[in-house]
């Protein structure tokens, strides 16, 4: 049995328990640079030339750190039709999508988009213009300045799992990633995740991602060019209008990482890997799209099991440190879970969504560099994965939590 461990891998041993395995169907898997001038070719919806001018001012926004994604190689095959249809280099500014996470380093930039770093921007969310507003409470809609002043605003960006849009991707990497807290706020509060679409996996009927849809056509939203991948690689490329991306992928990608459940688990080991688990805020996920997702596959008081790295710690951005601070200063996950619902700031979603699951489970976090702030977070910090499982337990390990969707096999 191997497991994702930062950039690594471990191979635990669970000798003395009863182990299954979800292993998702995967899918056919596609080189992505065919992919995406493929689907720029057939694209849903208006091409790309259709939607910019020769003079126009170009922003793209692109996903940051905490995705998994080969921009470079979607942000060469742009810039190549970009200049099909007449527009330069000099014309385009790259913006990266942080939302409230921390910039990204010039090394880390040079890492990701390779000869293209040079057009390259952190996404600042103190700078930002108002472009309009949403939903019933007219919440406020703002974006970062260099994507306020293009004339035309594309997109790359990876279609997968989420615990609140569904699946990622679309409007949601521009809404969010170039926003500001104002629509964080709304989105990730606690009125908006109690809502029922609000879920792993749906993204027909989910109030989150019809408003992140929303704010997207408020931001002007030209061209989006986005993938999904599952765990052999890259599933699908897709090119065009936002809303018909996701569906599309979505699709794809449910069909490449559904696993049916039809017994109840002690355990439930839950890989994540880099760049997922450089920081706690990040590496719960892992338990919580396991607990949270369609169909939780754990008995009552069964205990979760995260193998992470956690070079960061809890993580060093603005809603990573919210985050670690709700959870420190908590007594408890009921109470904590109690007082946020009556509301937070944004960043702190993740100590919400966190602290409705240890409710009902025990978290256990093994193989970090930082167990002491695991200890500080309402949940236990173990050497080894064996360490954190009782022997003769039934255990289900999930080697990527965060693309494997488990839905109930009635």
């Amino acid at each position: 049995m191997e497991l994702p461990l930062g950039d690594g891998t471990i191979e635990p041993r669970l000798d003395h328990c009863d182990v299954t395995i979800a292993d998702p169907p995967g899918g056919e898997t596609v080189d992505v640079r065919t992919a995406a001038e493929r689907a720029l070719d057939d694209p849903l919806g208006p091409s790309l030339a259709d939607r910019v001018d020769p003079a126009d001012e170009v922003a793209i926004v692109v996903t940051d750190v905490t995705r998994t994604a080969p921009d470079d190689v979607l942000l060469d095959v742009l810039l190549d039709r970009l200049a099909d249809a007449g527009i330069g280099r000099e014309q385009v500014t790259v913006v990266i999508g942080l939302g409230l996470h921390r910039p990204m380093t010039d090394e880390e930039i040079e890492a990701m988009l390779g000869p293209h770093a040079d057009l390259a921007v952190n996404h600042d969310p103190e700078s930002v213009v108002q472009v309009g507003t949403v939903g019933e409470d007219d919440v406020p809609v703002e974006i970062g300045a260099p994507v306020a002043n293009a004339d035309a605003v594309l997109s790359t960006g990876v279609v997968e799992p989420h615990q609140y849009a569904g699946f990622s991707g679309g409007a949601k990497t521009v809404a969010i990633g170039a926003g500001s807290e104002s629509l964080i706020r709304y989105t990730h509060g606690p009125e908006m995740l109690a809502r029922d679409g609000v879920r792993l996996g749906r993204v027909e009927g989910n109030p989150f991602r019809e408003t992140i849809d929303a704010a997207g056509d408020l931001l002007g939203l030209d061209f989006s060019l986005n993938l999904t991948h599952g765990p052999a690689g890259v599933l699908g490329v897709r090119a065009g209008e936002g809303r018909r991306i996701v569906r599309e992928l979505a699709s794809i990608a449910r069909e490449a990482l559904s696993v049916p459940i039809d017994r109840d688990f002690d355990a439930v080991v839950c890989g994540v890997g880099a760049p997922k688990d450089a920081n706690l805020y990040q590496a719960t996920r892992g338990a919580t799209y396991v607990a949270l997702g369609d169909r939780n596959p754990l008995r009552e008081s069964g205990r979760l099991v995260v193998p992470a790295a956690l070079p960061e710690g809890a993580g060093v951005g603005m809603g990573e440190q919210r985050f670690y601070r709700r959870l420190r200063e908590a007594d408890d996950a009921e109470s904590l879970y109690e007082t946020m619902r009556e509301g937070y700031e944004p960043g702190a979603q993740r100590a919400f969504v966190v602290a409705r699951v240890l409710r009902d489970h025990d978290c256990y976090v093994t193989n970090s560099d930082a167990p002491a702030v695991v200890e500080e977070c309402l949940m236990h910090a173990e050497d080894d994965v064996a360490d954190a499982i009782d022997p003769g337990s039934e255990v289900l390990v999930v080697p990527d939590a965060l693309n494997t969707l488990l839905v109930d096999a009635t």
